[in-house]
């Protein structure tokens, strides 16, 4: 999966504001070009679309747009163009449904509207500065066929590679680096979600049943026991 890579947080991240509320989008814009962004807007999913998007550093997606929807967009972002660029959803929905759902199709982040621009801009920098953080290197981890390269971002299997969003990712890492032991929903929730990001453990568990799934036959090596969390089993 394609991933722009992260400068330094004093760099000029480039966000794409993705809604069709085009008073909101001035808003966004002239809140966040004053805290030093670069600027894009779409003003439907289909318009985003056109748009170099391996050039942007975050999207902010609305969910309920005419024509594709924000869920619709950033299933095609992640799924036909492979891109990792960190998407946060802007809804007046906010149902544990709905948030599942967007962290299905690869969702970082979701807030919902109404919202204060300050928030918005502490979620973006919470994002941004994790994405720089995590740029650091590890060495490449192996299990049978299965690799994972924490530094290149990459996970292959059988030679082929997967394509795993970022939190699959994270925690595929996370569980390797610490085989055969289980580690908690709330203590991935800790080390992978951001503390500003409201999630449930149920988002652990929707993560891990794709994860499963992705990486195929090792799947079931994945172990979860109730009480305990999760446990990358070697044997």
């Amino acid at each position: 999966m394609k991933k722009k890579s992260m400068g330094d947080m004093d760099g000029n991240h480039k966000i794409l504001i993705v809604d069709d509320e085009e008073d909101l989008c001035e808003i966004l814009q002239f809140n966040l070009e004053s805290e030093g962004f670069s600027i894009d807007i779409a003003h439907s999913g289909e318009e985003a679309l056109k748009k170099p998007l391996e050039e942007f550093d975050l999207i902010l997606l609305d969910v309920m747009m005419g024509g594709i929807s924000g869920f619709k967009t950033a299933n095609i972002i992640r799924k036909e163009k492979k891109l990792e660029v960190p998407v946060i959803f802007l809804t007046a929905k906010g149902e544990e449904n709905d948030v599942l759902t967007g962290f299905n199709v690869g969702g970082d982040d979701y807030i919902s509207k109404p919202f204060s621009i300050k928030e918005v801009i502490a979620r973006i920098k919470a994002i941004l500065k994790r994405g720089s953080v995590q740029e650091s290197g590890g060495e490449e981890l192996k299990f049978g066929e299965l690799k994972v390269n924490p530094r290149k971002k990459e996970t292959s299997l059988e030679g082929q590679n997967l394509n795993l969003t970022r939190k699959e990712f994270e925690i595929l890492v996370l569980l390797m680096k610490n085989m055969g032991q289980y580690i908690g929903r709330d203590e991935i929730l800790k080390r992978i979600w951001d503390e500003d990001v409201i999630v449930t453990e149920r988002n652990v568990d929707v993560n891990i049943a794709r994860l499963r799934k992705k990486i195929g036959k090792y799947g079931p090596y994945i172990k979860g026991k109730s009480g305990y969390g999760y446990c990358f089993k070697n044997k």
